[in-house]
């Protein structure tokens, strides 16, 4: 997509191309997907930084707190942005990002998101943003991905975590996102389940479900690098 080109879920561009990864549930893989499409952008000459808007689980250093998630992130990038701005919201708590800014005692709200997304595009040919579990798991009180993806113009791409349920699990979350107007641009397979035998034939399934084509299959343990190679990027 051009430079400038108006989004389906954005009225102005403000980068040449966002991404914003969610995934069929939590634990599917989104980091993992996120850090392998960072290494293949990377490879094809682009400056590609990650974002993790919101991070639930994070531990505190003598630099703050700080999200396993959001390090890959970072160390996935280049050029290498501020923590702050890859990462606004560190919460402590490893549950749902609702109830850990109720504990923290933090409001996650669109402005500052939307604040460092416009310093991170400032740097990059491509941000990559990393949601928080599920397209339909809210990002805080009143924000759902659809609004981020909205605010800052970026098309969704769906890591699909290939286990049983997953065809239901996928099928819900497309429609989930075409419903709230946002465009689902791929989806992209990980197989989490290394014992999973029928994975192949879900494949062919997911493919004549899906209204988007599929980017690539990641396979289980692979390192981010090689897994990159997997991936056809929509560019």
């Amino acid at each position: 997509m051009a430079s400038g080109e108006p989004g389906p879920c954005a009225r102005e561009r403000v980068v040449s191309v966002a991404w914003l990864v969610t995934g069929t549930d939590t634990g599917v893989g989104k980091t993992f997907a996120s850090v392998a499409l960072l290494h293949q952008l990377r490879g094809r000459g682009l400056r590609a930084v990650g974002m993790k808007p919101v991070a639930a689980g994070s531990a505190h250093t003598a630099q703050g707190w700080r999200n396993e998630d959001a390090l890959a992130l970072l160390a996935a990038s280049n050029p290498r942005p501020a923590y702050a701005d890859l990462n606004p919201f560190a919460l402590p708590a490893a549950t749902a990002p609702q109830l850990a800014e109720r504990e923290a005692g933090v409001e996650v709200a669109l402005p500052p998101l939307l604040a460092a997304f416009s310093r991170l595009s400032a740097l990059a040919d491509v941000v990559v943003v990393e949601g928080a579990g599920g397209w339909l798991a809210p990002l805080g009180d009143g924000l759902e991905h659809a609004d981020l993806a909205r605010a800052i113009g970026g098309e969704v791409l769906l890591v699909v975590g290939l286990r049983l349920g997953c065809l239901s699990h996928a099928r819900l979350t497309a429609r989930a996102i075409q419903a709230d107007g946002c465009r689902l641009a791929g989806w992209i397979g990980n197989r989490v389940d290394p014992g999973f035998e029928p994975v192949d034939d879900y494949l062919d399934l997911l493919r004549e479900a899906l209204p988007a084509p599929c980017l690539g299959v990641l396979d289980h343990g692979a390192d981010p690098r090689a897994a990159a190679r997997a991936l056809a990027l929509p560019l």
